[in-house]
This record gives structure tokens, C-alpha cells and sequence, in this order.
């Protein structure tokens, strides 16, 4: 995370927070009073709640909204996500009965219309934000399905997943929705990830109409789901990283990461190789290679990055990786035309003399 937000969770963690508490009142205050405007500048929702991560985000939603009752999704959007959670489970677990719409590839504006009755509550877009449908496809645009949802007196729920506030696809990376968009669209609840691409601490964040925050403010399920005082802190340092002066490509540490320069890439590549070649029967080459984001962010892009392929005299690559990764600390890498290569996006520059050294007693030991 960016320094600021470490900086703010150590001062919470040292001293003293008014986590509940409203200085101006004199009077018990809510937690989510802390972000709550900050989040709704940046967004450009009524309101907003945030709990301990995005699925606690989405399950209280749909427990909120639709229990015993229907939510409309479509079969292209029936996501799983790392460990095995799946939407269809968050929406039957917590009473809702789910009702399916459309093909894996394309579902239409007149399936939705024709799935909608009495006992229907809510239309759950879900955006894909682990894999990508390519081809043949189509879907509604959200503007569209806003429209349908309030003319039939239903709300439109949007899990972004790993929701991001800046418009990333102005830098090439990718069409990945931003928050304000979906909100401007007529959204009436978003749910999406703290960390990730916004790069702030592990939370859930919800936005939008203020009558359907409220409502969830009173489920007592919120209070299992509620967000620590560490976290809270650090979203919110991390949040004002978005605001002017600062500028969040180069303050926050992820997208700083995500849209770094090629040349900037190369010279650090440079440095790298360089302390490598020092070490005594070492090799190091500058060569292309390809990231991606991971973590569930930006599949099917592929960011032209800058790597160090190593070579250790008399030690394999696949040894040379099993033995970074039991360094302390680990140094994970992949082996690319049976060389160990770093890619360097995510190498800070303290980490340059680890490396180096860890290659060296690596080499010592044989």
C-alpha cells in the first residue's frame, strides 16, 4: 500500500481513534461516517457503506434486498472467484431463489424482460473481472438495464468486483468499467474490492442510493461483517491519494505499477542485471517479457513489461526458483525457455540488493 496508509493504520494502532465516536456531537457516531463522503465525491453516489471485503459486500445485499425472493442474473455471469465462491451460492445462501437468463455467451434485453415477475426483486449484473467472453457474445449495456429494472419497480445491483476509480482503459489497459460509470448508468447499489485496483487495504465498499444504504446499515448481519479500525484508516489515506495534488498513476503503489513506462522498466531492468553480473559465476540478461495483473484484475491483458533472465553456473532453473522462493524473503519468479526470469514492474528499489545478495549465497551453498 502507499505509504500514507501505512503511516495512518500505525497511528491508529498506536494511539487513540474516534472509530465510534463523533467529536463534533460529543456523541457515539458510526464508522462509516470516516469514508462515507470521500467515497461519494470519488464515485459520484448518495451513500456509501464499507465492510470487511467485497463478497461480505455482496451477500448482505442480497440478504437485504432479496430474501425469498427472486434475483435475475445472467448464465454468462455466474462468476467463481479464488476459493471457490461462487455467486449462484452467495444469492441461494442468503434465501434468494436465483433465476438464470440467456447462454454463456449472449443474453439480451428480452430475456430479462421475460424472467421478471411478481416475485422478482433484483437484476444482478456481475462483471467478469477474472475472465473475459470473447467472440460471439453480447449483453445489455447497464443505462438499458437500469431503465428495465425501475419501470418494473426493481433494483439494478452491479458487483464490480475489482472496482476501479480511475479510468484505466485511457492508459491501455484493457475497458474496465470505473464505479462513477456504472453510477451514472443508474446503478442503484455497486459492490466492489478495496484492494486490488483501487490499492488500498482488504474491504468491501458499497455505493449508492442512500434509501437502500440505510436499509442496510440496519441488518444485523453488518455488525459480522463490519470493518476494522486498521482497515478504515487505510482506506481513507488511500482514498485522498485520488484527490488533488496528488496524482494516484504515481502515488498508489498499484497502479503506479500497472501504467509504469517501459523505459523506466528498462533502466531499473539495467540496474538489476547489473548487480546479478557482480556476483561470481552469475548471468543476467535484459529481455522482453509480458505481465499480467492477476489477483482477479484485468484478465486477458497483457502488459509489455521488462524482465532479468539469471542464470546461476552449475545450478538448474528449476532449482534456482525453488531456492529464491525459500529466501527470506521470497523471491518469486518463472522460468521462461528454461532460464528464471524476473520481471521487474513490481521490483522496488530496496529490493535490488536482495536479490543480489540472495543469488550470492545461493551460489556460496552449490
Amino acid at each position: 500500500m502507499a505509504p500514507e496508509a501505512i503511516a495512518a493504520m500505525e497511528d491508529v494502532a498506536r494511539g487513540y481513534a474516534n472509530i465510534e465516536y463523533d467529536l463534533e456531537k460529543g456523541a457515539r457516531g458510526s464508522r462509516y461516517d470516516h469514508v462515507r463522503d470521500i467515497l461519494c465525491e470519488l464515485t459520484g453516489a448518495e451513500d456509501a457503506v464499507v465492510v470487511n471485503n467485497c463478497a461480505a459486500a455482496v451477500t448482505i445485499a442480497m440478504a437485504t434486498f432479496a430474501r425469498n425472493r427472486e434475483v435475475i442474473v445472467s448464465r454468462g455471469e455466474l462468476v467463481e472467484i479464488g476459493g471457490s465462491f461462487r455467486v449462484p451460492d452467495v444469492i441461494s445462501q442468503n434465501g434468494a431463489r436465483l433465476h438464470e437468463v440467456g447462454t454463456t455467451n449472449r443474453t439480451h434485453l428480452a430475456d430479462y424482460e421475460g424472467a421478471i415477475g411478481e416475485e422478482t426483486a433484483v437484476i444482478l449484473r456481475t462483471h467478469t473481472s477474472n475472465y473475459r467472453l470473447v467472440g460471439f457474445t453480447t449483453k445489455p449495456s447497464l443505462a438499458t438495464l437500469a431503465d428495465l429494472a425501475h419501470k418494473n419497480g426493481l433494483l439494478l445491483v452491479e458487483d464490480l468486483g475489482s472496482g476501479t476509480i480511475v479510468d484505466l482503459a485511457a492508459h491501455g489497459l484493457g475497458d474496465e468499467p470505473t464505479v462513477s460509470q456504472s453510477i451514472r448508468s443508474g446503478v442503484d447499489l455497486v459492490t466492489f474490492s478495496g484492494d486490488k485496483l483501487l490499492g488500498g487495504p482488504q474491504c468491501g465498499i458499497m455505493v449508492g442510493r442512500s434509501s437502500l444504504l440505510a436499509k442496510i446499515r440496519k441488518n444485523p448481519l453488518l455488525r459480522a461483517m463490519r470493518v476494522d479500525k486498521l482497515s478504515l484508516a487505510a482506506l481513507e489515506a488511500t482514498l485522498r491519494l485520488y484527490r488533488a495534488p496528488h496524482n494516484p498513476l504515481k502515488d498508489i503503489p498499484v497502479l503506479r505499477m500497472l501504467t509504469a513506462d517501459p523505459s523506466d522498466l528498462a533502466k531499473q531492468a539495467r540496474k538489476l542485471a547489473k548487480a546479478i553480473t557482480s556476483v561470481a559465476g552469475a548471468k543476467a540478461e535484459v529481455a522482453h517479457v509480458q505481465s499480467k495483473a492477476g489477483g482477479g484484475s484485468l484478465p486477458g491483458v497483457d502488459l509489455e513489461s521488462v524482465g532479468v533472465r539469471i542464470t546461476l553456473e552449475g545450478i538448474s532453473a528449476e532449482h534456482l526458483t525453488a531456492a529464491l522462493r525459500a529466501h527470506e524473503p521470497a523471491i518469486i519468479g518463472r522460468i521462461i525457455g528454461e532460464c528464471f526470469t524476473l520481471d521487474v514492474r513490481t521490483l522496488m528499489d530496496d529490493d535490488i540488493a536482495d536479490i543480489a545478495g540472495a543469488i550470492a549465497a545461493i551460489a556460496d551453498s552449490g
